[in-house]
């Protein structure tokens, strides 16, 4: 079966590699857009927010590609592992991970909402407030309990599931697809690298689409400065910090210490993935962001394999952007509202959104739907509180965003050390490096990975 290097993945778009104009590389272009959008925006509203389609198609394309990558890249990766015990090691491992850091997550929402009370001082009265602008998402919010989501990893059928875009079935279809491969044996050979094959397709399609990733970003941000404005950010001002900042600073020391455990130095894979990063806060969607992840992490020197399973998977089970704004976002209810949550209740909080935070997993907006599901199971605040925060979701939607990808990202290059399918050699030349590399010459002067195994 074929194995698993990074020059079987595309190489990057002109406007990734070195040398020349800085202007060339796509980080630069995405920020000049964003000044742009943020000036439009600013300026004239109303064109501002016509810019939104921009952004809309872009997202939508690189959507149209994402199950069907992530499909094939979790079959594939289990079929070249060859042992569906290993499968599971790599699985079990990755779960545990997901479970431990979401839950920190939500423990430091918990925490910092308390020590900066971001609702304190508002004295809203939860009569006044008007459930009817978020009965849609409370509506939607009621099919998120365990049965639910349980229901919702087993696809109607495949194709439909592709078809919809459900990263869970489509996830739980690839992994039994790969073990058949196992199962079949050498017979599977050819039709898994067929399936390789057609990925490589499927990533060519994404990096085409790139080229335009920078006035997918200006339209977006325009559109969110156009429609919302800075005038939004007034009344909520505080809560919005607050959020930011403890996702910024979970990302950098709270990843940072388990990068220490690990050897892995965080502000260096941020710095790799900032064009991601980027794209994912203006576009407010880490999923689109998943094929060049794949693609970016296999460079890095993480093995196929466990890129397959563990990244797709983490947007499911491991979503500490989520969880931070969940847990800040509750407390803010109740303070503004001058209800007191005990320490009991709001631990009660922290396990009700272990699930509801994963049970609304590829909902759009999940994020507020999974808070819209939090708060009737708390049964102590005002369900019209979402009410609040309709006015700054854009802006919390883009930081969850962004902290979702890079807490899946981190997760993969986490578990693929654990299990010695991390390359040092070529983690440390990416790293050492900056993230704009032309990768093509940079492959040819490296020997491939083994399928399955990193150098460790």
């Amino acid at each position: 079966m074929a194995g698993s290097t990074a020059g079987n993945r595309p190489t990057p778009t002109p406007a990734e590699t070195v040398g020349g104009s800085p202007l060339r590389r796509l980080y630069v272009q995405i920020l000049i857009a964003i000044g742009v959008g943020i000036v439009l925006g600013h300026f004239d509203p109303g064109l501002g927010v016509k810019m939104k389609p921009l952004s809309d198609a872009f997202i939508a394309l690189i959507r149209s590609v994402v199950p069907l990558i992530i499909f094939a890249t979790v079959a594939v990766g289990i079929a070249k592992m060859g042992d569906m015990r290993r499968v599971g090691v790599v699985g079990l491992r990755a779960l545990i991970y997901f479970e431990v850091v979401s839950t920190l997550a939500l423990l430091v929402g918990l925490v910092v909402g308390n020590l900066l009370q971001p609702g304190a001082g508002l004295h809203i009265d939860p009569a006044s407030l008007d459930p009817k602008p978020v009965a849609g998402y409370v509506a939607g919010a009621k099919s998120l309990g365990v049965v639910d989501f349980l229901l919702k990893m087993v696809p109607h059928n495949l194709v439909g599931a592709l078809a919809e875009g459900e990263i869970l079935p489509v996830l739980v279809m690839g992994v039994l697809f790969g073990f058949a491969l196992i199962h079949i044996g050498q017979r599977a050979a050819r039709l898994v690298e067929l399936i390789d094959d057609f990925t490589q397709a499927l990533f060519g399609i994404v990096r085409i689409i790139m080229y335009v990733a920078p006035l997918a970003a200006f339209g977006a941000i325009a559109f969110t400065v156009g429609k919302f404005g800075f005038h939004a950010l007034t009344s909520l001002g505080w809560l919005l910090f607050a959020v930011y900042l403890t996702s910024i600073l979970f990302a950098v020391i709270g990843f940072g210490v388990i990068g220490r455990l690990f050897d892995l130095r965080v502000l260096k894979i941020l710095r790799y993935f900032k064009d991601e990063l980027l794209i994912a806060f203006t576009a407010t969607s880490g999923e689109a962001m998943i094929p060049r992840a794949i693609v970016k992490l296999e460079r890095l020197g993480c093995s196929q394999e466990v890129v397959g399973l563990v990244l797709p998977t983490g947007f499911s089970f491991n979503t500490d952007g989520t969880a931070i704004y969940m847990t800040m976002a509750v407390l803010f209810i109740a303070q503004a509202t001058d209800i007191h949550l005990s320490l009991g209740q709001q631990l009660t909080m922290l396990l009700v959104m272990l699930f509801t935070s994963k049970g609304a997993a590829g909902v759009a907006g999940a994020g507020f739907v999974a808070l819209a599901a939090t708060l009737p199971a708390l049964g102590t605040l005002p369900v019209g509180g979402l009410a609040l925060l309709l006015g700054v979701e854009r802006f919390m939607s883009e930081i969850r965003a962004v902290t979702n990808l890079f807490s899946n990202i981190f997760a993969t290059v986490v578990v693929a050390r654990w299990m010695g399918e991390l390359d040092p050699r070529r983690l440390a030349a990416a790293l050492d490096r900056d993230s704009e590399i032309d990768t093509e010459a940079e492959a040819a002067d490296q020997t491939p990975v083994p399928a399955g195994r990193g150098a460790d």
